[in-house]
């Protein structure tokens, strides 16, 4: 596994497709580390569908009203449109560059909208810099985020079987 410095602010991610370590950035994107932790410890993302995969781009995945097949609401056709019942966040947008690997937290056009919908990106998305909340970075397991099912929306997607911080482990 990747040294990690942090437990704390280190997340494990059990995909369909194997595991993903992330570091979060809580000096980048504060708010944005505690909500994911918060429902991350509440277990809200476990089964939680990658709703929208595109290839050379991005992976997105963290509706945990519509997006999670375990959930009362799950509806494949909605996954993507909802939240959590917790308020929306303040944007904290940075410098930080969103290459491959990075995590950064999804919104309606409204800059101050993101909940609790995440993406992972493939490739180089610069031109999202500074219009996005960058919170966290994979450092082990891109090679699991790759074989992603492709698709808007996917056809019986993958998900997230299980996050867990590190700490809690």
């Amino acid at each position: 596994m990747a040294e990690i410095k942090d437990p704390e602010n280190a997340l494990v991610m059990e995909t369909t497709k194997g595991k993903v370590v992330i570091e979060l950035l809580p000096d980048l994107a504060p708010g944005h580390v505690a909500r994911i932790k918060e429902l991350t410890r509440e277990g809200a993302y476990d089964g939680v569908v990658f709703h929208r995969v595109i290839d050379g781009f991005m992976a997105q995945t963290g509706d945990v009203k519509f997006g999670k097949s375990s959930g009362a609401s799950f509806d494949p056709g909605r996954a993507g449109m909802g939240g959590s019942d917790k308020p929306d966040l303040k944007a904290e947008f940075s410098n930080a560059n969103h290459g491959r690997g990075t995590c950064s937290m999804a919104r309606t056009q409204a800059p101050n909208s993101a909940n609790s919908q995440f993406f992972i990106c493939f490739d180089d998305a610069s031109f999202l810099n500074r219009q996005y909340s960058v919170w966290g970075q994979v450092v082990e397991g891109m090679e699991n985020v790759d074989q992603l099912k492709r698709g808007e929306p996917v056809a019986d997607p993958d998900k997230i079987v299980s996050l867990r911080v590190m700490a809690d482990l």
